[in-house]
């Protein structure tokens, strides 16, 4: 049954099948063959209370949320504040790129988004300036996926409702090892940049009085940063409520920057639907996969296969974070954490591992998956915005900051309270 599920998986997914389709393809062969419960008589339940939930709504909020942020122009002013307080640094505008990225990823939850945004404004400033194509790219890839890491996160909400765990206590443990990973981003670019010049552009030094000007254009940005995580930290709302909350401050901010019109709203409208669309196809497809596979005893076959190997709990963690790592290679993010969630937490927990912080280990490692190929969303996502180029050059570009999110797994396994230390003060 274990063959048949990743050979199954595997398969459907290399012939292009949407992922959620493949979710449901692969319960219904699951049922059919190895389940002694018909499926068809419980589809309807399922499917009812896997998408039933408040929780759940928070998600196309902040999918709007981010659409109406990068129509609006939001972010383009973004990033030219930013360059005025990061681009003297060695490696200049790839800093910007980094620090960008961080900035949205507290509002938009998606790392795609993120990437696709940062990649829009930076790359024509990346050809005219004679940056490195490489770690000009990689640093866009790499920085996007803080989106899913820098709460609010898409990922982190559909991680605490597979797993009953408390979303805001989520979105806290995420804070600080998502600002640590930025700075070690920046931190490898500058040594990359000051061993190997070429790897880096000019350095961009600003005034002070440009870098308080600029301050204006990261206002708004910042106030719905936090607006959305004070607003839960403080108690007064939840992940919902606060979602709402930022995309009415969000529709202010486009009407006060009169970017705000009917086809604006149109397009933000459109983009929310279809990636809420598909967000929530593959959280019910999950849903129906994981009860075809319960039924069917191939999650209880797994768990005790993992757990009759006789490892000790560190062996076991370093088992599960390679399973991670290979199969990032091949299966994209929500699919990879939907999948294996209702397997490896419960494993995780009976050794004595924190759940929320294995969260974030998880995000960190899936993350990897955003970067790696062949599947890496953000590496097609930054190429598709450069005028040329082979895409060898962004696979390349991604190196030292995969390795550097590896070192960031180490540091939160020598370190839990990086993650632990936030959620305990709620």
């Amino acid at each position: 049954m274990i063959a048949f599920t990743s050979a199954g998986l595997l398969g459907l997914l290399s012939l292009s099948i949407p992922v959620g389709i493949v979710l449901f393809l692969l319960a219904f062969g699951i049922d059919q063959f190895f389940s002694p419960f018909p499926l068809m008589r419980g589809l309807g339940q399922i499917v009812w209370s896997s998408s039933n939930s408040a929780t759940l709504i928070a998600i196309p909020l902040f999918v709007l949320l981010g659409e109406i942020l990068v129509r609006s122009g939001v972010a383009a002013r973004t990033y030219g504040a930013l360059e005025k307080w990061v681009a003297w640094l060695p490696g200049g505008l790839i800093h910007a790129n980094i620090a960008t990225a961080t900035m949205f990823s507290a509002t938009s939850g998606s790392s795609v988004a993120t990437a696709a945004t940062v990649a829009t404004v930076a790359m024509p400033q990346a050809d005219r300036l004679g940056y490195n194509q490489k770690l000009f790219s990689g640093a866009i890839a790499a920085g996007g996926t803080l989106g899913i890491m820098i709460p609010p996160s898409i990922n982190l909400i559909v991680y605490g409702f597979l797993t009953e765990s408390s979303i805001p206590q989520l979105f806290l443990a995420g804070l600080i090892p998502g600002l640590m990973l930025a700075a070690l981003f920046m931190v490898v670019t500058a040594i990359l940049c000051v061993v190997k010049p070429g790897l880096g552009g000019p350095s961009r030094p600003s005034s002070w009085s440009d870098k308080v000007r600029a301050l204006a254009d990261l206002g708004p940005i910042l106030g719905l940063f936090g607006a959305i995580v004070g607003s839960i930290y403080a108690g007064w709302a939840t992940p919902t409520e606060a979602a709402a909350v930022g995309v009415g401050l969000a529709l202010l901010i486009a009407a006060h920057q009169k970017a705000l019109s009917r086809a604006m709203m149109a397009d933000a409208l459109r983009g929310a639907i279809k990636t809420s669309a598909m967000i929530m196809l593959v959280v019910v497809g999950a849903y129906v996969l994981n009860f075809a596979l319960t039924a069917a005893g191939v999650s209880r076959a797994l768990q005790d296969m993992l757990t009759g190997l006789g490892l000790s709990p560190f062996e076991m963690l370093l088992v599960i974070i390679l399973m991670y790592i290979v199969l990032g290679f091949f299966i994209e993010t929500l699919s990879l954490m939907v999948a294996t969630i209702p397997i490896v937490v419960p494993i995780i927990v009976g050794l004595g591992y924190d759940k929320i912080w294995f969260g974030i280990l998880m995000i960190i490692l899936v993350e990897m998956a955003l970067i790696t190929p062949p599947v890496g969303l953000n590496l097609y996502v930054v190429q598709a915005a450069r005028k040329n180029g082979r895409f060898g050059d962004v696979m390349l570009g991604i190196i030292p900051y995969a390795l550097t999110m590896l070192a960031m797994v180490g540091l939160l396994i020598l370190a839990p309270q990086l993650a632990l230390y936030l959620p305990s003060t709620l």
